[in-house]
């Protein structure tokens, strides 16, 4: 039980750190289908994004400069690195470890934002907004009646 609950809020905080990707790719036109290949099940891989790809779909999404584009690369793979060492310390209990991730996770969040031009804050903004949004309601169907809970925004 313990070590479903570890993999359930370590999903959330994972899930947490894909979300904007996800919903920012609705904005993206049809033509512009690229998503990682699947793996050899059909699924597609569900640990933590690589900083770079991270990157790249904010280049995408905000039109970051160069100089950006290596300061967020750089708070990404800090934050990576971060939750890496949190999954590897086993003295936290488990609501311990999630506390920290989302600390983590906000903190990565607010220097992103810093280093964002006022129009591609207002483009940040909403896109945390979709994730929070879609994370409610996830977790409202995750808490409901027992039924599965809304697939994830496509990606």
């Amino acid at each position: 039980m313990a070590k479903q609950c570890l993999l359930v809020l370590l999903c959330a905080a994972l899930i947490s750190i894909a979300v904007p990707f996800a919903a920012a790719q609705d904005n993206n036109s049809s033509n512009d289908q690229q998503s990682p290949p699947p793996q050899e099940n059909g699924m597609r891989h569900h640990g933590p994004p690589d900083p770079a790809q991270r990157t790249a779909e904010l280049t995408k999404q905000l039109t970051l400069t160069s100089d950006q584009q290596t300061k967020v690369q750089d708070a990404l793979q800090s934050e990576r690195t971060q939750m890496e060492s949190l999954h590897q310390d086993s003295s936290l209990s488990q609501q311990d470890r999630r506390g920290k991730m989302m600390e983590i996770h906000k903190n990565t969040d607010a220097q992103i934002r810093t280093l964002l031009d006022s129009s591609q804050q207002k483009k940040w903004d909403e896109m945390q907004a979709k994730r929070e949004q879609w994370m409610q309601q996830r977790h409202q169907g995750a808490s409901g009646s027992g039924s599965n809970p809304p697939p994830p925004p496509p990606q």
